[in-house]
């Protein structure tokens, strides 16, 4: 009898694509792998039906072009941030740029299709898709470290999430306004903690004169990241249990939320003369911010300190625009639980939201990066030279 051979491997019908998601931040699930296509969908944040944020990887791809469908996303949480938006790809985890996106609202129940090709002579055989650029627990406490080294910075830990991990605070300067900067309430807003990284290299640069003032006339306490727990979980908006910590400041708990209880009680052992909570917006392609017209308790001088900064950033930067943004809250219908109108609201502060987008920047638009970490960190820089003249030209209320 003759002897049996294993028939040899057709080139022409390589592996499937693998994709992954059990990491830092990772989130996808896989319903279907044909060849180098993928029906795919968004796992959504625990205990509740948000659902935006993605953050994967996919093996086996050289030389192929991948076909990736995330479905039922007109159940997502901002079925408007879908239209115009391109997901973002890196070969390297370092550098991330646009690949080509389609949207198609009436196929499997709002399709995004991301497609990407990996030319057969590029050495990587593993390239990452997510939402926007990633930023891990494992580059904050990298962050965190660095900056807590550098002469006059300060660290300390104001508490700690539901799982235990750290809310880092890093602060800096000495003078009598105290300033508040808040990121990643909502962890799936990555962008925000990029711009929190350019604010730290500003304001402990020795030869940076924005940040030479700033700590000459501020004590700034920084929280680069208020969400560990869901940053780590690959969450869009909640903590570990489910819940959006930006609308828990009026009465935050050790067992829901404990990061703001953290934060809150810091804030109240200082005070607070200016604030910003940065953030990200799914659909709204530029740079805003929102302020706290609608708490009862705001006067005119809290909001013309608002209004003055918000004229000085704007012509500041052209990364940032007056134009498109949130519709102003009427009178007294200011939700307490959000973390600028409390501030406002407790400690007659200017407070405000900063917001910038998920898409690219419809002013100025980069076809290659869209809105990008280096856009974050810059606009960061920008926000603290407009600080730097909004002191000079008469502070706000509280200063």
């Amino acid at each position: 009898m003759p002897a049996m051979s294993t028939p040899a491997p057709n080139p022409a019908t390589p592996d499937p694509i693998r994709i992954d998601c059990a990491f830092d931040g990772g989130n996808i699930l896989v319903h279907t792998i044909a060849g180098a296509t993928a029906t795919l969908a968004i796992r959504p944040d625990e205990a509740c039906d948000f659902r935006q944020w993605f953050h994967f990887r996919v093996a086996n791809i050289l030389g192929r072009t991948l076909t990736l469908r995330l479905t039922g996303l007109n159940e997502s949480a901002y079925p408007g941030g879908w239209p115009g938006y391109r997901a973002v790809v890196s070969e390297d985890r370092q550098s991330w740029r646009r690949t080509e996106t389609h949207w198609d609202p009436n196929e499997d129940g709002g399709t995004l299709t991301i497609r990407h090709r990996s030319p057969a002579d590029k050495g990587s055989d593993l390239c990452w898709f997510a939402y926007f650029a990633p930023y891990s627990m494992e580059a904050h406490h990298a962050l965190v470290s660095r900056i807590a080294a550098r002469p006059g910075a300060r660290h300390r830990t104001l508490g700690t999430s539901l799982d235990g991990q750290p809310i880092d605070c890093l602060t800096l300067g000495e003078g009598p306004m105290q300033v508040w900067l808040i990121a990643r309430q909502h962890p799936g807003e990555t962008m925000a903690e990029w711009w929190m990284e350019g604010a730290l290299d500003l304001l402990t640069d020795p030869a940076d004169p924005h940040g030479r003032t700033l700590r000459q006339r501020c004590t700034l306490h920084i929280v680069p990241n208020a969400n560990p727990d869901g940053s780590r979980r690959g969450h869009l908006r909640t903590n570990a249990i489910g819940v959006n910590l930006n609308r828990e400041w009026h009465a935050p708990t050790p067992e829901r939320s404990p990061e703001i209880l953290a934060i809150r009680t810091a804030m109240a052992a200082t005070g607070v003369g200016f604030a910003m909570d940065v953030h990200g917006d799914e659909a709204i392609a530029a740079c805003f911010l929102a302020g706290f017209e609608g708490i009862p308790a705001a006067t005119e001088p809290q909001l013309e300190g608002f209004r003055r900064y918000r004229a000085i950033l704007a012509r500041r930067t052209p990364d940032f625009q007056t134009r498109r943004g949130y519709p102003p809250t009427p009178p007294g219908r200011g939700n307490p639980g959000m973390a600028t109108n409390h501030i406002a609201q407790s400690f007659g502060a200017v407070a405000m939201t900063l917001e910038m987008p998920f898409k690219d920047h419809d002013d100025l638009p980069c076809p290659e990066e869209g809105w990008s970490p280096r856009r974050s960190m810059l606009l960061a820089r920008d926000c603290l030279a407009a600080l730097v003249e909004w002191l000079a030209t008469g502070e706000g209320p509280a200063g």
